[in-house]
């Protein structure tokens, strides 16, 4: 595979940069493979190269974004990064333990993502150009692309998605929803995307921008999309994005407590004492935020729970939830409403005392 040398911007006049941008712009649309680590070295390091200006001449150039360059950078963007994914044997794969696949193409991947996110971070960006090309069809493709194996993709595609939504209202809602129905699949029929912990944490910057009172869709996503996920095997993979997400939700609605108090109850962990100390942690999150006028409301069944956990013959789950008592704000809620929480913890508290094998 031959591609032409192209003259640098820095030797052409700059009335002709323009055109030239465009010509690389096309130029950069040819796709190199990778997996063949012999093939067309030169060709994919001028490739390479060639990116590099792109991204150079994107920061620095004024006036270099025009009408006609939109879609020639949307085609190149996409030329480069739209592909399908190769397929993830998740019966074999364990993230927490196998070291990821890396992408094979990652020298020309990772100045395409850059090229991308200057161009969306550019002062001269028009969001109003750019919405016919990228558009619900672009967002689709991306958001698939949150499955690839390789942490520093989707770190990448993290960034782009943040930035499109902060600039395409007209897409935000669509964002939203097919984050949605990714998690639904998630939970309800796959138990396999790769890309979970980072599209919490881009869910996490929209919730604290929610307006106030909260929309009932906003209010349902929480109690039927981001309740449910605590109840997949792989959950240690994304519980401090997912657990930022509840207490966002919380701050913002105080009122929303007891639901999710509540779900948290009846997806309890039963057999896992990794995933009760999980919980155990969250709930000490969301304790931190509440209201005593919401405290109120779900002590009783809460306090059952951590009698439970207290009296847990697994001892990093006992501990955890001893840990409770020296929260300062956990403590005066405690002692508030002693007269219900006492009678509930007394009888665990004496019975480890005494009986605790790990005293």
């Amino acid at each position: 595979m031959v591609l032409y040398f192209l003259s640098c911007f820095i030797d052409v006049p700059s009335s002709e940069q323009p055109e030239l941008f465009l010509k690389k712009l096309q130029q950069c649309c040819v796709i190199f493979d990778f997996m063949d680590t012999l093939s067309d070295l030169k060709m994919k390091e001028y490739k390479r190269s060639t990116l590099n200006e792109l991204v150079d001449y994107i920061t620095i150039s004024r006036g270099c974004l025009t009408e006609q360059t939109y879609p020639e950078v949307v085609r190149m963007v996409s030329c480069n990064i739209f592909r399908t994914l190769p397929p993830s044997d998740s019966n074999e794969f364990d993230p927490e333990e196998d070291e990821p696949t890396l992408e094979a193409s990652w020298p020309h991947l990772q100045l395409v993502y850059e090229f991308f996110i200057r161009f969306l971070e550019s002062q001269e960006f028009q969001p109003s150009i750019a919405k016919k090309y990228i558009d619900q069809k672009f967002v689709l493709q991306l958001l698939e692309l949150f499955d690839s194996e390789d942490p520093r993709e989707r770190d990448y595609l993290k960034t782009v998605l943040h930035r499109i939504y902060g600039k395409f209202l007209g897409l935000r809602a669509f964002i939203r929803k097919q984050i949605n129905n990714i998690f639904l699949r998630f939970v309800y029929e796959t138990e396999h995307f790769n890309g979970v912990a980072e599209l919490l944490e881009i869910l996490g910057s929209i919730i604290n921008g929610f307006a106030l009172p909260l929309k009932a869709e906003h209010k349902q996503f929480l109690v039927k999309v981001l309740i449910p996920l605590h109840t997949v095997r792989s959950l240690s993979l994304f519980h401090a994005q997912l657990a930022y997400c509840i207490v966002q939700f919380l701050e913002k609605d105080p009122s929303l407590t007891e639901p999710v108090i509540r779900g948290l109850m009846k997806f309890w962990p039963k057999t896992c004492s990794q995933k009760e100390v999980m919980f155990l942690g969250e709930l000490e999150e969301i304790l931190d935020v509440i209201e005593p006028s919401q405290f109120v409301k779900i002590q009783e069944p809460l306090f059952k729970q951590i009698a439970k956990c207290v009296s847990s013959p697994h001892f990093q789950v006992a501990e955890r939830a001893l840990y409770y008592w020296n929260n300062e704000y956990i403590m005066s809620l405690i002692e508030e409403n002693s007269n219900v929480i006492l009678p509930i913890m007394f009888s665990s508290l004496y019975r480890i005392s005494k009986e605790h094998w790990n005293p």
